[in-house]
């Protein structure tokens, strides 16, 4: 398994479905799961769905600049960290963002989100 293979393609997987389908990033969180959003912390799957719903725009663009990841701890988990503009509907300027992810496996072979953490950068 190639981290940054895996890291490039859930990435891939995760902006274009906040794009298109928000709700559907549910089934990347667990229970035990946080997401930790300009500040506010979130915890449990639905409750960190139920947050990316209520965000105030509806239609929303990302596009990624940087994508890093690193191996993490001993049982298999991968840090991720993206930088990149977001464009909202409506909007002429996008706005600049970091997000970073610790993924963990799956008994299934794949990886869900044990953390997430979202900050846009305003400079």
């Amino acid at each position: 398994m190639d981290p940054d293979a895996v890291a490039k393609a859930f990435v891939e997987h995760y902006y274009r479905t906040f794009d298109s389908n928000r709700a559907g990033l549910v089934n990347l969180y667990q229970e035990g799961s946080m997401l930790t959003f300009e500040g506010a912390k979130t915890q449990g799957a639905q409750a960190i769905a139920a947050k990316l719903a209520s965000l105030p725009f509806q239609q929303c663009m990302h596009n990624i600049s940087t994508v890093d990841c690193q191996p993490s701890g001993p049982a298999g988990g991968m840090l991720v960290f993206v930088s990149g503009s977001l464009q909202l509907a409506g909007e002429q300027h996008p706005l600049k963002f970091s997000q970073m992810f610790h993924l963990m496996p799956t008994p299934q072979g794949s990886f869900f989100v044990l953390n997430d953490i979202f900050r846009l950068n305003y400079a």
